[in-house]
């Protein structure tokens, strides 16, 4: 699996209320088998001044049932938190689905299947066939759509949940404990990336998720390992190889993570506690949040 499909698996979660849309003709799933309780252990760090600390965890969208991550001292950091600060910030269905309408919706006048050649358009509704839907599913939407949804839907059926997600766990914690909750960006800022993409890109990696749909859970269950067990190394690893598209990796993964390495910049000049939450593929390797905040001189320390 390619980094730009891991990185759209990353982004998926924000659409799951929307993609409701597309799975409304799916078939039910069977319900999951009770899972086995797993104590996790992520990796967690702060960068700090004299009067601000800022906490920075990696964060799993989608996760399994059963992973027990809120202990230790990342649960203390968040307890001493003020404001959650997520990728995003906090969107209803209707707002979303907004946004998805705005961004991913193809012309009046267009359909996915008819931009497709015979083979692809054969393939394309076999990928379909293959989670229950029909193929007129994704007509009305514009290529990326379709691959954040295929990618996401195979997750569901093997128990992956955005209600087990990491995100959704720390929002009802913060709204217990009466702290805001912000973003580091929009959604139409997270959704309009994507329509920068040429329909010929957004086709391309539509159909890398198509080939990458048997062995899906296989792999992001290798990041989740990575991610419970704290290494960051193995999971940056995961992450960010095969960078096949150097124009999408800069403007999914580069270009955000200099964004928001300037904001922590400067919310260092304010002082408080903070508690970042961000897809992990963002604070691994080279070009990462970290990495971009240690060239600026700005020290991070392991916490967990």
């Amino acid at each position: 699996m390619n980094l730009i499909n891991r990185l759209l698996l990353l982004l998926a979660a924000l659409l799951a209320p929307s993609s409701l849309l597309a799975q409304s003709a799916a078939p039910t799933p069977a319900p999951a088998p009770a899972a086995t309780v797993t104590t996790a252990r992520p990796a967690l760090w702060k960068v700090s001044d004299a009067d601000t600390t800022i906490y920075l965890f990696g964060t799993i969208h989608l996760l399994p049932q059963g992973i027990e991550w809120y202990s230790g001292p990342l649960a203390q950091a968040f307890d001493a938190s003020g404001e959650l600060v997520t990728e995003i910030p906090e969107y209803g269905d209707t707002e979303t689905a907004a946004a998805v309408m705005k961004y991913a919706m193809l012309p009046a006048n267009q359909s996915l299947r008819a931009t497709m050649t015979t083979k692809e358009k054969a393939r394309y509704e076999t990928a379909l066939r293959q989670v229950g839907l029909p193929p007129a599913a994704f007509d009305r939407f514009r290529p990326w759509y379709a691959a954040v949804v295929l990618a996401t839907l195979p997750l569901q059926r093997k128990g992956y949940d955005m209600q087990n997600g990491v995100e959704a766990q720390l929002s009802a914690l913060a709204k217990t404990a009466g702290h805001p909750r912000s973003g580091l960006e929009t959604l139409d800022m997270q959704l309009g990336l994507f329509s920068t993409f040429s329909p010929k890109v957004q086709k391309r990696y539509l159909f890398d998720t198509i080939a990458t749909m048997p062995t899906l859970d296989q792999e992001v269950g290798k990041m989740v390992q990575s991610w419970a067990k704290g290494d960051a190394v193995a999971l940056a690893d995961l992450l960010n190889a095969e960078q096949d598209d150097p124009a999408m990796i800069k403007a999914l993964l580069y270009d955000r993570n200099k964004a928001w390495a300037q904001w922590i910049k400067t919310r260092l000049d304010r002082p408080g506690t903070v508690f970042i939450a961000v897809g992990a593929g963002h604070l691994g390797g080279k070009g990462s949040v970290l990495d971009l905040l240690a060239r600026s001189g700005i020290a991070s320390t392991r916490v967990q």
